[in-house]
């Protein structure tokens, strides 16, 4: 039986424990070195890694069991007003080989759906369950979270390569506050980042990308962004359970 104590891991877990697969070091190691380049566009995942004040998790391809666990325990976190600005990184065993970036995309969407369907809290009366909805969100436990895929199959976007494998975000727009769409420190800090994620890329902002609450944009298609910089077209591939 998984407990969230062991589901849930810490940057120490990476040195102390003796059951983690060699794998997951290894790409723990690859995104430790990613993310703390002085260079890398992404303040928060910066800071919160060299101070260790990130969390982690993992899944294999047969068994994706340790995922709620994982998010459960995670957002348990934030009973306590000091963890305010955690992040979660869950790693999904590589692929034997690189598969295409679709192959990623469909996979990211397959995992949300699975996290979902094993939720046991109903989502918040007033949050839309249509992705196509402006104010569509990902809800677990309640939480609404900002959630974002990272994969090898990045080739022009190397900001959103984070190793061998692909690697889910995990933010709750808790961790927004003050920061949110119209506020001032949250047009300061997105307008920084992007300028930097530019200067890594070599690309301009995907055009997909916005702030949560635009009535001009679907925040699912800001989850999973492509490597290009041409609009996500088509259906969001979730659906809440109210609606199959």
């Amino acid at each position: 039986m998984i407990t969230t104590n062991s589901a849930l891991l810490t940057k120490e877990d990476f040195t102390t424990r003796t059951d983690l697969p060699q794998w997951l070091l290894a790409e723990y190691t690859t995104f430790h070195k990613t993310v703390t380049d002085k260079t890398f566009p992404c303040y928060f995942g910066m800071n919160g890694e060299m101070k260790g004040e990130l969390r982690y998790a993992y899944i294999t391809q047969e068994d994706w069991r340790n995922l709620p666990a994982a998010v459960d325990a995670f957002l348990t976190l934030f009973d306590d007003p000091k963890h305010k600005r955690h992040g979660l990184f869950v790693f999904v065993e590589p692929f034997k080989k690189e598969a295409s970036l679709e192959t990623y995309r469909q996979q990211f969407w397959d995992i949300l759906q699975y996290l979902h369907d094993e939720d046991d809290t109903e989502w918040p009366k007033e949050a839309p369950r249509d992705p196509d909805h402006y104010l569509w969100d990902f809800t677990f436990k309640g939480e609404p979270i900002f959630i974002f895929g990272n994969t090898p199959a990045y080739k022009q976007r190397k900001t959103r390569d984070l190793g061998n494998a692909m690697v889910l975000g995990f933010q709750p727009r808790r961790i927004f506050k003050g920061l949110t769409g119209t506020e001032k420190g949250g047009i300061m800090s997105r307008d920084k980042v992007r300028q930097r994620v530019e200067a890594w890329d070599h690309l301009p902002t995907h055009p997909d990308i916005s702030h949560f609450g635009d009535p001009q944009h679907n925040e699912w298609k800001q989850f999973f962004i492509g490597d290009d910089s041409e609009p996500i077209q088509g259906k969001c591939p979730f659906t809440h359970k109210e609606m199959k």
